[in-house]
């Protein structure tokens, strides 16, 4: 008994993947349920079994009513009886007595199958249900077992069978019996027959899973999906962010050579995937995410609500159907992904938008009257494009230009940050501005190349623009990554040249503060090699004595002079074959006076050192350079 017992128990566990806890309680209600029908006990009575899993034995414990006469066996108990399972019992209580019978019965093993059954499903319901329950938004892999013309029966794990119908399909992808397919888990609902998964493989949960799947920085935390617009089958955009500095996000999405993402593709169906950078400014990101077409500027509309905010992007002519895509899909997938309506317009339209605005509303009158002589310039473009002639690269560029700075004038208006006094102020500083600034581009101006390119980069495309800026508040410059003391005195130079402001003569306070570094670096040379400059003393002192002492020599001591040298060039004249018979051992040099001034010299040369002082520009500290090889400016080191 105790074998078999086991052995059914173990077949059980294995075959229905349940819990051993579980199988025992269905064990136990099944056995309540088989006395009850062969005893005909009430249902309000109370019945309890018990299961030995060491032993395999069954009690079944049933609740009676102590009584001198038992009347009924079923529901009374004599006293002695009771006593056994509970040693306080009395008349009249009800006592937990074991009444396992001899016999079930033919009827009642089948009742008790039938409950075990019963009650094994039940708790495989359940069991499927808090599983599935937990894996919502998961992607899972299963069997196709059916399929119908409302969808497919999927098999998956734990015995449990999933639900992906038509419109949870890729349109195009057809499926066989017995292929494995990957689908996301959408939705687990509770049903009587089992519970009834969901799955989709157009949710964009889907593509997020597998993004997590194929791109370890994804899993990781490294990169983070933003946002998902997806149309099944046809194109999705993906808005990605790296949560770490260093990382290109959009890189690790792709790649190398695209391996990651065209496995990505393949499992979609050859969706087309563009993957771009999330940026919190809704201008630049909205921009991305007109991809692949290349927009011209982005200017918002942020007085309605959250829900009918829009963003007006401006494309030239040639852009225009790249921008709005096939039946408008790529405008479609941009406003998903970015939360914006997108109003697309072509450079031409979106001009003449801005000449209506300016001559209808009369909010916009001061700057219409600002931008007379370029509105003339303007509608004379426009015209010569209605009467089919070409435009070239300038008229388009004035175009772009005149565009920008409209829209971004009316959103100020409309959106003001300044007070009215700051307005004012501002409106006055750019009036006072040649007007023909504004049509330079920033690359054009006297700014160093460096600094021009920062600007352009923060949004500064024209020079009156960054005047503006500057003139109005030139410390808020400094918000601009890369900007410091340095760039901002180059943008205040260039706004005082432009508005006639002579330069303070710093230089001329500056000359004693100079003449001081100067006297203090003679100092600390001095002090640095003084044995140099005593033999530079020595030096001039001995050249001094020289000039006193040699007076027009005699005759003869000119004479002697003139021979000695002679001598010592005929006592030096030695065969070259004798060289090498000389003694080296007792060969003795000695110092002559040639030898003396030569060393004289060297520690003249040793003592004069060539001293260079520079005042830099940001600071205004001194540098001192010295150099003692060559004169070079090349080698000079820094020294102080």
């Amino acid at each position: 008994m105790k074998n078999e017992f086991f052995l059914a128990f173990n077949e059980l566990i294995e075959e229905r993947g349940l819990s051993r806890e579980v199988i025992l309680t269905a064990l136990e209600h099944a056995m309540v349920t088989a006395y009850q029908r062969t005893v005909g006990a009430s249902k309000s009575q109370r019945v309890e079994a018990k299961v030995d899993p060491d032993t395999g034995s069954i009690s079944i414990f049933a609740e009676k009513e102590v009584v001198d006469d038992v009347m009924n066996e079923s529901t009374e108990v004599v006293l002695e009886e009771a006593r056994r399972f509970d040693p306080e019992a009395e008349y009249g209580d009800l006592v937990m007595v074991e009444s396992t019978p001899d016999d079930f019965g033919r009827v009642a093993a089948q009742t008790a199958r039938q409950v075990i059954q019963q009650r094994m499903r039940e708790a495989e319901r359940m069991e499927q249900l808090s599983y599935f329950e937990n894996q919502v938004g998961e992607i899972v892999s299963g069997v196709v077992q059916a399929s119908n013309p409302s969808g497919l029966t999927i098999g998956l794990e734990k015995q449990a069978e999933g639900i992906l119908s038509r419109r949870d399909q890729i349109p195009g992808e057809r499926f066989r019996n017995l292929d494995r397919v990957r689908a996301l888990i959408a939705e687990v609902r509770d049903n009587p027959k089992g519970p009834q998964i969901v799955l989709s493989r157009t949710n964009s949960g889907f593509l997020r899973r597998l993004l997590e799947n194929e791109v370890p920085e994804i899993y990781h935390g490294i990169v983070e999906v933003r946002s998902i617009a997806r149309e099944p089958g046809q194109r999705a955009k993906v808005a990605v962010q790296a949560t770490q500095p260093g990382i290109d996000p959009v890189g690790a999405c792709v790649g190398m050579r695209g391996v990651r993402i065209q496995a990505i593709v393949r499992e979609l169906h050859n969706e087309k995937i563009d993957v771009i950078e999330w940026n919190d400014d809704p201008r630049e990101f909205i921009a991305k995410a007109i991809s692949p077409a290349k927009v011209v500027g982005v200017y918002l509309d942020e007085n309605r609500s959250e829900r009918n905010r829009t963003a007006t992007v401006v494309v030239k002519e040639d852009q225009l159907s790249l921008a709005i895509g096939r039946d408008g899909q790529n405008a479609r997938l941009a406003a998903r992904l970015t939360g914006w309506r997108i109003d697309i317009k072509s450079l031409t339209e979106a001009t003449s938008d801005v000449l209506y605005r300016l001559q209808q509303n009369e909010l916009f009158k001061a700057l219409r009257e600002t931008e007379a002589e370029k509105i003339e310039q303007v509608e004379e473009i426009l015209a010569k494009q209605a009467e089919n002639r070409p435009l070239v690269s300038e008229d388009y560029a004035q175009l772009i230009r005149f565009v920008d700075r409209v829209e971004k004038a009316i959103y100020d208006l409309l959106n003001p940050k300044y007070t009215p006094e700051q307005q004012k102020r501002m409106a006055d500083i750019r009036e006072s501005i040649p007007v023909e600034l504004y049509d330079q581009n920033i690359l054009d101006s006297d700014l160093p190349e460096h600094l021009q390119f920062m600007l352009q980069e923060a949004g500064f495309d024209n020079t009156g623009d960054l005047l503006v800026k500057v003139l109005f508040d030139v410390e808020d410059m400094r918000k601009i990554k890369g900007i410091g003391p340095r760039a901002i005195s180059n943008l205040t130079d260039l706004a005082n040249q432009v508005m006639g402001v002579e330069p303070q003569p710093a230089e001329a306070e500056a000359e004693p503060e100079v003449e001081e570094i100067m006297a203090a670096t003679e100092e600390a040379i001095v002090a640095e090699v003084p044995v140099e400059v005593e033999a530079e003393a020595e030096v001039e002192a001995v050249e001094e004595a020289a000039v006193e002492t040699v007076e027009e020599p005699a005759e003869a001591e000119v004479e002697e002079a003139e021979q000695e040298p002679q001598d010592e060039d005929e006592e030096e004249e030695v065969d070259f074959e004798q060289l090498f018979e000389l003694n080296l051992g007792g060969f003795k040099f000695e110092e002559t006076p040639d030898d003396e001034d030569e060393d004289d010299s060297k520690k003249k040369k040793k003592g004069r050192r060539n001293v260079q002082v520079e005042i830099d520009p940001d600071s205004g500290e001194a540098i001192v350079r010295r150099h003692r090889k060559s004169d070079d400016w090349d080698e000079w080191d820094e020294w102080g």
